[in-house]
């Protein structure tokens, strides 16, 4: 449970209490969800107002059956592909499209009333990469021509991606203008300072930065302008097509193709890859959520259900948990699901307000956002993420893109599935049958021991496959429980259930207890990714580094602990409003000593944490001090301000104190440092010129205190061994020059 905030109530009592911040969150949320439910509708060969009917139907159906607290519901990318697939599949016909789309949303129902939501986890997690780089790919070959004001003949994605190259001399300069501001705006956002200009989101920014073009070369009437000899068509047909009467944008479904192979495959497509995102989000969004609360997932299953049902009756897409708005939503400090239904609504103002504005969008705009889209599901740090797991998650997941892209999503998903079982049969060096027994026949158990904590023994295979099995195993163990997990005996470890135990231990620890992971000296993997697929072999020798061997040495001078090994037990980081909704991925050379002058204990590890999750996730490698206190001190938060704002400066929100605290008498710290904390009064009695001048004069990125300890972020890389020896010396001073009596 999270130890900062009480846990925000549910239902009616939770929108009365918290309906501020839900609000106020929803605001950007919708800033967000309009240009990408534009986006996705366009992509996707449909009516652009279809994209922000499904985003309303997300917000304001979805909200009442869902299992989710802070997830947003609306169209995704990931289900591009699907309809597009379909559109080709069913003679190009959206009304059989959309039926499709219903008979998708009641098998999803079906699915979430059966409790059958936990097949989707059967899916690996490099094959479901390998399918959204794919997606990717399609999002990108196919609005590469809107950018850049080409077009394509090209019957396949290879060869319109060629042909984007091909025809790159004939591009459209005020075309291609509008797409390269916006794909400029998306790339640098991040690193913008300015309040004001932060306060709309990047995609919002990329259509007003359209607007003048737009106006400035009159694209509402067709004409040609020259540039150095050459002609340009500029037209309406560049616009995104709004209709003048709103309701003219509802379509109905077809079932006269019910009965035929193809109808049923785009089902199978668009329940497939709506339900695993799904899913994959609300156990991501979980993470994020800094009070730490379970989706249920089959609710969820059932709420997105039944808004694609609505949503595909109406003319819509499929509905799912949609990522980057949830992280948005969580960023911006929503507290419960109501905030999905505010940004619903919102929706469906901006649309009754702004449908004038609406129609004076380019295409381009969209097409920039979209672009952009696709290349971050695969760009280069997909694949080096993937290789930094093991060469063998590398292969799944190009397996199954390439797949994908010479057939469709739903023989992506068979054949990774199929070379991923064959490359661990290889590994495992088992035979079909005995795979097989290995896995369904293991005999793996778990043993309550006298000391209250729960033996779990892993054997045979532990790979994709069994991650049903291992729910059942665990399902009796109560939550918040002593555990430890023995895999000394499996044979083989995959990626995927290593991200289960990783779930597993955070859902225990995060409710007072602790789980042990064991067993793993005798395993190899091909990389020291923690979640590395790991194979059962001899005693293995551990390679240590050279910052290693220095950081040895420096503790047996110094008369200092160092664990040099992975250690699965950061609880204690989870003390700091900072980690609320980071998960810390390692943590790992770990050096522990004592301040004798001020009785403090210390702690200096290099830690991998997440920003944001799946399409939104950024990771950051780091080194941390932690400093436990002799004495109760304020709690307080200090950020430096600067570029590193963009990841610092929601905690002072959750803290419940957002406000900076100045202090005119040293004007150099303030002009320097964002100081936040809940009792004014004692920080400013805390905080002594001393004190304020020592910090003004040191180097730091953030400072946080729980009243027991100090949480330093000095670097935000890891540091060298000179680095560590500069951070003991700057807590040393900073202690100093506290009063800690």
């Amino acid at each position: 449970m999270n130890s900062h905030n009480s846990i925000p109530a549910t239902g009616l009592k939770g929108l009365k209490e918290n309906w501020r911040q839900d609000l106020s969150a929803a605001i950007s949320v919708s800033l967000v969800a309009l240009p990408l439910a534009l986006g996705i509708a366009v992509a996707s060969e449909v009516a652009p107002i279809a994209g922000i009917l499904s985003a309303i139907i997300g917000g304001v159906v979805t909200t009442f059956f869902r299992g989710g607290n802070l997830t947003i519901n609306g169209p995704a990318a990931g289900l591009i592909a699907a309809i597009l697939g379909g559109l080709a599949a069913l003679d190009g016909n959206i009304n059989y499209v959309l039926a499709a789309i219903v008979v998708s949303g009641g098998i999803q129902i079906i699915l979430g009333l059966l409790k059958l939501g936990r097949f989707a986890r059967l899916l690996p997690s490099s094959v479901l990469q390998g399918i959204l780089a794919a997606i990717g790919v399609i999002i990108f070959t196919k609005q590469i021509h809107y950018a850049l004001g080409t077009s394509t003949e090209a019957d396949t994605i290879i060869g319109a991606l060629a042909d984007a190259f091909i025809k790159l001399p004939e591009a459209n300069p005020f075309v291609f203008s509008i797409s390269l501001v916006g794909v400029l705006v998306l790339a640098y956002f991040k690193r913008i300072d300015h309040k004001l200009i932060r306060l709309i989101p990047a995609a919002m920014w990329v259509l007003i930065l359209s607007l003048p073009i737009v106006f400035a070369f009159d694209f509402f009437n067709q004409h040609t302008i020259s540039i150095l000899g050459m002609n340009y068509e500029v037209g309406p047909k560049l616009l995104i097509d709004i209709p003048d009467n709103l309701l003219d944008s509802f379509l109905h479904p077809d079932f006269a193709m019910v009965g035929t192979w193809p109808f049923w495959v785009t089902v199978l497509s668009i329940t497939t890859i709506a339900s695993v995102v799904t899913l994959a989000s609300a156990r991501a969004v979980d993470q994020l959520d800094p009070y730490k609360r379970t989706t249920n997932l089959n609710k969820d299953l059932i709420g997105v259900g039944l808004s694609t049902m609505v949503s595909g009756a109406l003319g819509g897409l499929p509905i799912i948990n949609v990522i980057v708005r949830s992280t948005v939503n969580v960023n911006n400090g929503a507290q419960t699901k109501w905030s999905n239904l505010y940004h619903g609504i919102y929706l469906a103002i901006f649309v009754l307000i702004l449908s004038p504005v609406l129609k004076s969008i380019p295409l381009a705009a969209l097409a920039a956002i979209l672009v952009y889209t696709g290349f971050k599901l695969a760009s280069p740090k997909v694949f080096k993420r993937a290789y930094d797991q093991g060469v063998e998650q590398l292969l799944f997941l190009s397996t199954t893109l390439i797949i994908t892209l010479y057939s469709d999503l739903l023989y992506g998903i068979i054949g990774g599935i199929l070379f991923t079982l064959i490359l661990h049969m290889l590994l495992a060096k088992v035979g079909f049958i005995g795979f097989f027994k290995k896995i369904y026949k293991s005999g793996s158990k778990v043993t309550l021991l006298d000391n209250g904590t729960y033996d779990v023994k892993l054997k045979g295979i532990s790979n994709f496959l069994y991650a049903l099995q291992l729910d059942k195993l665990l399902e009796d163990i109560p939550l918040g429980s002593n555990i430890k997990i023995d895999l000394s005996q499996s044979r083989l470890v995959d990626l995927s259930i290593m991200e289960n135990l990783i779930e597993i231990k955070r859902m225990h620890d995060n409710n007072g207890g602790n789980v042990r992971l064991v067993g793993m000296d005798n395993h190899v993997a091909s990389t020291s990714h923690n979640r590395a697929l790991k194979i059962i072999t001899g005693r293995v020798k551990k390679r240590i580094t050279q910052r290693q061997i220095r950081l040895q040495k420096m503790a047996i001078a110094n008369g200092w602990s160092f664990e040099r090994d992975v250690d699965w037990n950061t609880s204690y980081f989870r003390n700091f409003h900072f980690f609320d909704s980071r998960p810390i991925e390692r943590k790992s050379n770990s050096l522990q000593g004592l301040d004798k002058e001020n009785n403090a204990n210390w702690e200096i590890a290099d830690i991998v944490f997440d920003e944001g999750a799946m399409l939104a996730l950024e990771v950051y490698q780091t080194t941390v001090q932690v400093v436990r206190l002799p004495s109760r001190i304020p709690t307080f938060i200090i950020d430096k301000e600067g570029f590193f704002d963009k990841i610092f400066n929601r905690v002072r929100v959750l803290s419940g104190a957002n406000r900076d605290i100045n202090f005119k008498r040293n004007a150099s710290f303030s002009s320097k440092f964002v100081l936040s904390g809940e009792d004014e009064t004692a920080i400013r009695e805390f905080f002594t010129d001393d004190l304020l001048q020592f910090l003004a004069e040191n180097e730091i990125h953030h400072i946080e205190c729980n009243g027991e300890a100090l949480m330093i972020f000095k670097y935000i890389h890891i540091a060298r061994t000179d680095e560590v020896q500069n951070m003991l010396t700057f807590a040393y001073n900073l202690l100093s020059h506290m009063n800690l009596k």
